[in-house]
């Protein structure tokens, strides 16, 4: 997987994430910020690993954003806790695996229409 378009991919990510904040409040902001966080999560272990298999990366992304949200069943420490949040929702839960499988089929379909992939 080229770099330069994962590059974007993230970015756009996080613009999204801040747009969503700035524009809506609410449990749509809130889920949609947490299907972004792992989406963010997907592009980063693409960056980092490009070759690794779509659903890899899925279950890596959203595995990661589970243990963060399990973790916070016990405390997180303060300087973290605007990264890592500090309540434990199972909801998000859901929205992780929503935002890891879209990007697996994004992905998926992007190694598809290219050739030699």
């Amino acid at each position: 997987m080229p770099r330069l378009p994962v590059a974007l991919t993230a970015t756009l990510i996080v613009a999204c994430g801040l747009g969503v904040r700035a524009l809506w409040d609410g449990p749509f902001s809130k889920y949609a910020g947490d299907a972004l966080y792992t989406a963010l999560i997907y592009a980063l272990i693409v960056l980092v690993l490009p070759r690794a298999r779509p659903w890899t990366v899925a279950a890596g992304s959203a595995g990661l954003s589970w243990a963060i949200e399990f973790a916070q069943l016990g405390e997180i420490p303060s300087v973290l806790r605007p990264l890592l949040g500090s309540t434990f929702n199972p909801p998000d839960l859901l929205w992780y695996a929503v935002g890891a499988a879209t990007m697996q089929a994004a992905h998926t379909l992007w190694l598809r229409r290219r050739p030699g992939s």
